[in-house]
């Protein structure tokens, strides 16, 4: 049904459910909105009712993370998929690196990346006239990378977009695997993909290592602790070891901190390309939109580099930034597993039931968002989540909801803030003809025929 679905694109006005989750809008459209499907032997619920995604999202010690295939944890790993005391334990060591204070401290990171976008768009007009059509998608995605290179790695972000490149092989080969039936102790054979997949895996894990080992040999001679996430997460960890005996037990693994820089650059560089990507289709549709945007930022900044202190200002940036988290969420839906028997709404859920909690569907919901649940209307976000989703927070879930929300969701907002601020200061943008909507889920939700975009210089 995908296959089909996706072979073609769509008109902007078409309704993007039936595309890109094919298989869910037609369960949901046929059963109802509660209903359950089988995936081989095993049961799973599809739920969307807020209230009931509320409690499957509160509960995470009995609503557990669950691999859609035991090969995904070569590219996702960390804090994500980490349970019990072994999350409490990640999250705590993680937190101080993404605290308001040191995100402003990253400000300036962010900014040299930024920077060189726009030189490098700018570069392209020469002499060809006052409008250019630029895909914008791979300048995200690079720019995106390039800022959880910096953030992440400081003077070693040369050797982060080398992780980068092995991970978005490894993310491809992924969703490569995952269009095919999984057979137990396939992964094993030193078959083609799945050799190379452990490949990629280990080079990943070297260069990272090799980058730790120094980072921790500096430390142990004395020299100041780099201002990035790394340095903040050795320095949080060996706050946690120092401050209890040096027990090292208390603290991570090198191998654990190798996976939690690994979730930084897919978390953080997916949803974050993801968003700018649909925020600019948005706006180049909607004309109205970006004028009162661009009116913002430049009242706000002017022509100069925009601040943390200042990007907080953007109120209709940040409103837009919503709507378009909700019609295009970077995750279409979210899997649980019942760790045990328990009982959700009124329904009695035996242990080992799988959950599907549709977001795209929830997010595109009449009975929750209005009749014009479908159209890009910022505006609906003007007093809060709440009033937006009549109070049922949990119908507006892009980063998850409960004690497991995105530690990164901040991070991500602010880079996607600064990035648009930086480009409606310099252009002004409309969809180019030869544009295609092909809004499909490759791990994110993603433009299959790219984001062909018409610049002009302001």
């Amino acid at each position: 049904m995908s296959v089909a679905a996706h072979s073609n694109p769509i008109s902007l006005h078409q309704d993007i459910l039936p595309y890109v989750l094919p298989f869910h809008h037609h369960i949901i459209t046929k059963y109802g909105k509660r209903c359950l499907i089988w995936q081989g032997p095993s049961p799973r619920i599809i739920v969307t009712e807020p209230d009931l995604i509320k409690e499957v999202l509160n509960k995470h010690e009995v609503f557990v993370k669950v691999y859609a295939h035991p090969l995904n944890k070569l590219l996702i790993s960390g804090l994500t998929v980490h349970e019990g005391q072994k999350w409490a334990k990640h999250r705590r060591i993680l937190n101080p690196a993404f605290t308001i204070t040191k995100l402003k401290d990253m400000i300036p990171m962010m900014h040299v990346s930024c920077t060189e976008l726009v030189k490098k768009w700018q570069s392209m007009f020469g002499d060809k006239g006052s409008s250019h059509e630029i895909d914008v998608w791979p300048f995200f995605e690079n720019l995106t990378a390039d800022v959880i290179s910096r953030t992440a790695f400081g003077s070693n972000f040369e050797q982060g977009k080398k992780v980068f490149l092995l991970q978005r092989e490894q993310a491809q080969l992924i969703v490569q695997l995952s269009r095919t039936v999984y057979i137990p102790g396939l992964r094993f054979l030193p078959m083609g993909k799945i050799k190379r997949m452990k490949e990629i895996d280990r080079e990943v894990r070297d260069v990272l290592r090799g980058i730790i080992q120094r980072r921790e040999e500096a430390m142990r001679v004395g020299e100041k602790t780099s201002n990035d996430m790394l340095g903040i997460l050795l320095e949080s960890n060996s706050r946690e070891v120092e401050g209890d005996g040096n027990r090292k037990e208390l603290g991570i693994s090198i191998e654990d901190v190798i996976d939690e820089c690994k979730l930084f650059y897919f978390a953080g560089q997916e949803t974050t390309s993801n968003l700018l990507v649909w925020t600019m289709v948005m706006l180049s549709i909607h004309q109205n939109w970006q004028t009162q945007a661009r009116e913002e930022v430049l009242q706000v900044f002017g022509k100069s580099i925009p601040d943390f202190d200042g990007l907080n200002q953007l109120k209709k940036v940040n409103l837009i930034l919503h709507e378009v988290l909700r019609l295009y969420p970077p995750a279409t839906t979210i899997a649980r597993v019942t760790r045990e028997k328990i009982k959700l709404g009124d329904t009695t859920l035996p242990a080992g039931t799988g959950l599907v909690l549709p977001i795209l569907f929830v997010h595109h919901d009449k009975e929750i968002w209005g009749d014009d649940a479908k159209e890009f209307k910022p505006e609906r976000f003007a007093q809060g989540v709440a009033n937006a989703t009549k109070g049922r927070i949990a119908a507006f879930f892009p980063f998850s909801l409960g004690p497991r929300i995105c530690i990164g969701q901040n991070f991500s907002m602010v880079e996607a803030k600064l990035v648009l601020a930086m480009i409606l200061q310099h252009f002004s943008f409309e969809l180019s003809p030869s544009y295609e909507h092909a809004p499909v889920p490759v791990l994110t939700l993603q433009p299959k025929y790219g984001a062909k975009i018409m610049f002009s210089k302001i």
